[in-house]
């Protein structure tokens, strides 16, 4: 047995060897050439050298080689991203900023995010949906939803209390056969709002318009017919249409310089520019105004400088229409005072007074809009169009200040632009 044992490993270690011999096979080609080359150059002589290169290069072929091991195959799962890693349905409504509820197929709400809580009070598992939401809109939206008969509906649900909403309102099934749904609210209140302030806009605006233009077509018709040879009448109607035509010149321009405030961007730079070298040059272009007006300017900035950064030729545009304004409306009274006084939060204070009728308290907070008016007939009297304050405002905002407005009926109005002076 120990005979055929050393057999069998000298087998081995032969097939090895020969193996090791074979993979190395171009290695002792190339060991040839080197012993060919060397008896060519050398002669004889080199003999030991050659019997050392073969010995080394047989060692060398027959040296035991380091394998490194194969690399086993993992079996284990493979570890996942954070972002595939599962969420709860609370998470998930979380995430969603606008107010979301889940309900199921009686209509008893099982989830609702923290943006629902918010936007409609008392909003938790257990609560009737259609008790929730009594509008005649939510209910045939439920109703649908919860008979089957949509997948997915769309409605437009409107909230009067506590303050006037807008909400379109998106219900869907969740999945196949699980009996439960989905309502997202989405507020649409301030699209709407500029949607309709759009509206008013332009219904304004071609009223504004219309009003010059029928007159101006009436005129005409009339020198063109019975007024024809009548030399009186003729300038009188001429006249008449001059000052419609500037009315609408006046209108456009102040169109266009809306226009561009609202186009630029919020700061007005950071010139420094002196208000009561502004105010001096209003009061200066407008005394001719007062004086038709009846009215004297009162100039009561005093000898101080009060400087703020910003455009001078915008604000030179606020104080003209505050001025104008005051003569005109305020003309009852027979002065308008323009002061000025510093805040200790770094604000210089400029107000422009006058002692006429005042505004009643109600049009007070509207009186800034677009096209809006306290008393329609005075305001065409006296030739405004509407957007003056509004211009005002948006020069006021983009300096970085703002306008307040008081006033009593009987005792004046006082318009104050509020501006940093830094």
């Amino acid at each position: 047995m120990t005979d055929t044992t050393e057999a069998t490993n000298g087998r081995r270690l032969a097939r090895l060897a020969w193996g090791r011999l074979w993979q190395a096979r171009w290695l002792f080609v190339a060991a040839v050439l080197a012993v060919f080359i060397l008896h060519a150059s050398g002669g004889g002589s080199t003999l030991a050298a050659t019997a050392l290169v073969l010995a080394l290069l047989v060692v060398a072929s027959l040296a035991p080689r380091r394998i490194l091991p194969e690399r086993p195959v993992s079996t284990a799962a493979p570890v996942r991203p954070a972002a595939t890693v599962e969420l709860s349905a609370e998470s998930l409504a979380a995430g969603v900023a606008d107010p979301l509820i889940v309900f199921d197929e009686r209509g008893v709400v099982t989830l609702a995010n923290s943006a629902a809580a918010s936007a409609f009070g008392d909003i938790q598992s257990g609560i009737s949906m259609p008790l929730k939401f009594r509008a005649p809109e939510m209910q045939d939206l439920l109703e649908s939803m919860l008979s089957g008969r949509f997948p997915s509906k769309t409605v437009e649900y409107t909230e009067r209390v506590p303050i006037e909403r807008v909400l379109r309102v998106t219900a869907t099934a969740v999945g196949r056969g699980t009996g439960l749904f989905v309502i997202v609210f989405k507020d649409q209140s301030e699209s709407r709002r500029i949607d309709r302030m759009r509206a008013d806009f332009i219904a304004n605006a071609s009223h504004e318009l219309r009003t010059p233009l029928a007159s101006i077509a009436g005129f005409v018709e009339t020198l063109r017919g019975p007024a024809k040879n009548d030399a009186a009448a003729r300038e009188q109607f001429l006249q008449i249409m001059q000052s419609q035509t500037s009315r609408m010149a006046r209108l456009i321009d102040d169109l266009l310089s809306l226009s561009r405030l609202e186009m630029k961007a919020l700061s007005a730079g950071n010139a420094r520019v002196d208000i009561g070298q502004i105010i001096e040059s209003v009061v200066d272009s407008l005394r001719p105004l007062a004086a038709e007006s009846g009215v004297v300017i009162e100039n009561r900035m005093g000898d101080g400088k009060f400087e703020v950064p910003g455009d001078r030729d915008e604000l030179f545009q606020v104080f003209e229409n505050l001025v104008e304004n005051a003569c005109k409306y305020g003309q009852s009274g027979g002065r308008v005072v323009v002061s000025a006084t510093r805040s200790d939060q770094g604000e210089v204070a400029i107000e422009v007074r006058d002692f006429g009728p005042g505004i009643a308290e109600e049009h007070i907070p509207r009186i800034t809009e677009r096209f809006y008016r306290a008393d329609v007939e005075s305001s065409r009297s006296h030739k405004g169009t509407g957007l003056g304050l509004s211009i005002v405002k948006h020069i006021a905002t983009r300096h970085r200040g703002r306008l307040s407005i008081t006033s009593k009926l009987g005792e004046g109005a006082a318009f104050t632009i509020h501006l940093p002076t830094k």
